[in-house]
Formats: structure tokens, sequence, C-alpha cells
């Protein structure tokens, strides 16, 4: 009855720190909601009914040029009316898109008044798809892990929340990658964490494991990235950046940093696993060692670090799929492969996130076979 008292307390708890502290992401101010671009214009879903591609230039696969739409806004100040967009095509299979009648399109309004200067065509509208695929996640983590998948949907909330209203804002401010990274991670492995747990030694443990694997990413990520000469510039869409009027930004640094958060997530995963199977262990056997606890975490490290390391590998990899293709259909050689910086940025990402993870194995077992076996420690828990 006590036990079930204390669980149900550390729910109550942990959902209302997490309501607490989304509440408090979603108040903070990024600094940049009033960009000068957006500046007397509405956003708005407009339904294409008609199109004209007569001023679009074909060359094989490419399209260059731009297309007329006549669009009915769906909603907004201007619902309703028809108006005349733009979709401007850049010769981009990656960017462009061309709209069909009866598509549904997000547009840009430029207006002075009741006047409407100019309509532009962002591209094809899918809020409401993506607003379904996660209604159905979320619903089907709840009934599947019940309290456990609502405080999953709150980590997931307070992630996003955390990278786009801190990290994003303070690494666009100049403020030290490295530096807020590190900061971010502890945030969120902490938070992460204690939804898992709550209030509890299990997550002091699971946290001090997880860390001491972040931490060593992050020397190996900064040590190797200066051996391996490799700029930030690398980073899809980096450059884009410098011509925004951003060209004082480290993007060096900024890489560096997202090696170690890019790794954190599997660093908490593996902690985690290794601190819950050492707790079940204890509560079944209360007159275990502490040693016998700590090998009994090693042994669960051993067997996750092998599914880690390549779980790391096909995260990073998985998007290179057409690049890979495109070595292999020009035959080049596997050295000339592995030479090429964005190449060598991926083995690093690999490599020191696995470090990391091979580090809190025996690390977060140790601890967790200190604080969790023995008697006195069990009946506190």
């Amino acid at each position: 009855m006590k036990l079930l008292f204390t669980k149900q307390k550390n729910f109550f708890l942990t959902l209302i720190s997490g309501i607490l502290l989304i509440g408090i992401l979603v108040a903070i101010p990024t600094g940049y909601e009033d960009a000068v671009i957006y500046k007397d214009t509405e956003r708005a879903v407009g339904e294409v009914v008609k199109i004209d591609d007569s001023a679009i230039i074909s060359s094989g696969l490419i399209q260059s040029g731009e297309q007329s739409c006549t669009l009915k806004i769906l909603d907004g100040i201007f619902k309703g009316k028809e108006i005349e967009g733009v979709n401007f095509l850049s010769g981009s299979l990656e960017k462009d898109k061309v709209f069909q009648v009866g598509d549904k399109a997000l547009v840009t309004i430029s207006y002075e008044g009741d006047t409407i200067k100019s309509a532009v065509i962002s591209d094809h509208y899918r809020l409401n798809r993506e607003f379904i695929l996660m209604g159905a996640f979320a619903l089907l983590l709840i009934l599947f892990a019940g309290k456990n998948g609502l405080q999953a949907i709150f980590s997931f909330v307070i992630t996003v929340l955390a990278i786009w209203k801190i990290l994003v804002p303070c690494y666009l401010k100049g403020y030290s990658p490295v530096w807020i990274g590190i900061l971010i991670t502890i945030m969120l492995t902490a938070v992460i964490i204690f939804f898992v747990y709550g209030w509890d030694k299990r997550t002091l443990v699971a946290v001090l494991g997880a860390l001491l694997g972040v931490a060593t990413t992050c020397i190996l990520g900064i040590v190797f990235t200066k051996l391996f000469m490799i700029h930030g510039a690398i980073m899809p869409n980096a450059e884009s950046l410098l011509y925004s009027g951003y060209e004082n930004l480290d993007l060096t640094a900024i890489f560096m940093s997202s090696i170690f958060i890019g790794a954190s997530g599997a660093m908490m995963d593996l902690a985690v696993d290794i601190t819950s199977a050492v707790y079940e262990v204890t509560q079944k056997k209360p007159d275990i060692t502490r040693w016998e606890a700590v090998k009994s975490g090693m042994n669960v490290g051993r067997a996750a670090m092998g599914t880690m390391t390549t779980t790391l590998l096909l995260a990073y990899s998985g998007g290179y799929v057409t690049l890979l293709m495109v070595f292999m259909a020009q035959g080049t050689p596997i050295d000339h492969i592995l030479n090429y910086k964005y190449v060598a940025s991926e083995v690093l990402d690999t490599i020191a996130g696995s470090f990391g993870l091979v580090t809190v194995a025996p690390f977060t077992a140790l601890v967790a076979g200190m604080l969790l076996a023995g008697k006195k420690n069990i009946e506190r828990i």
C-alpha cells in the first residue's frame, strides 16, 4: 500500500513538474518572433483552383521559371477570397514543388490595408496531416504504456521546446555553442530521466551515468574535430546562415556540440536500461552484495552496447544512402570516401558517440551497484 502511494505521488509530481516546465518554455520569447521578412504579411492556407504552367521552363527532370496559381483562401483575414499566387521554381528537385488543381498550399500574403500586394506560395500544406500523425502516435503511446507513455510525451515536448526556445536562439546570439550544448544536455538528461523514475535514487544513478558518457563524447568531439580539420560549414544549410547576416557564428563549435547532443539520447537509454536492471535484481534478491549488483549491471551493459553502437551508426548514416550510391556508381575508392570531410564528420559522430556509450555502461553499473544494492539502500528506495 505504501509503495502504491509512493508511485502515485511520484506520478503526480512528475505530471505537475512537466506541465509547469512546458508552460515556462512556451512563455520564453526567442527574440526572433518579429522577423522583418514576415512583417505586414498574412500566412494562410489556400486551395489551388486554377494553374498556369506557361512560364515553366522544363529541361529533363529540371524545371525553372514560375507557376501561376489561382487560390481560394481558406482561413485568415482574406478567407473566401480568390487571389493570384506565384510559385517560384529554382531548378532544384530538392526544394521545388509543382501544384495541381485541388492541392492545398501555405501562402504568404503581403498586403497594405485591404489591398493584397503579392502572394508567394511557400509549399504544400501538410500541418493537418502532421498533427494527425503526431496525435495517433501520442494516443498509441498512452494506450500501450499508460502513465509512462504520458510522461514520454512530456519528455518529447520539453525536448523540442528546449531546443527551439533556448538552444537555437542562444546559438544565433553568439553564445558559446559547446557550453550552451552542455547545459541543455544536462537539463534535458535530468528532466527526461526524472520523468522515467520520479523522485528516486535511480534518477541520480542514471543521470550520473549518462552525463559521464556525454562528457567523454564532448571531449573527443572537440579534440578530433580539430585533428580531422573539419569545418562546421559541412552541416546542412550552415553557409546560408553566414549569408543571412550571421557571419560571426562559430560553425565549427556548433558542429562540436552537435556530436554530443546527438549521442546523448542513446546514452540516456543505456543508462536507464542498466539502472532498471540493477534495481530489479536488488528488489528480487535483497541480500545481493554491491559487487554482485555491479557485475549484473556490467553484463546488461555488455549486451546492450553491441546494439547501441549499431543504432548510432544507422541513425547517422540513414540520411546518406544516396551519397553512398553516388560513390558506388562513380567507382570511388574506399580510401577516398573515408577521407572526404563530410564522411569523416560522420565517422567522428559515430565513433565519439560509441566511446561515450562504452563509458556509460561500466560507470552506471558501478554507481547503481553502490547506491541501489545493500540492505540499507534497498529499504530506502
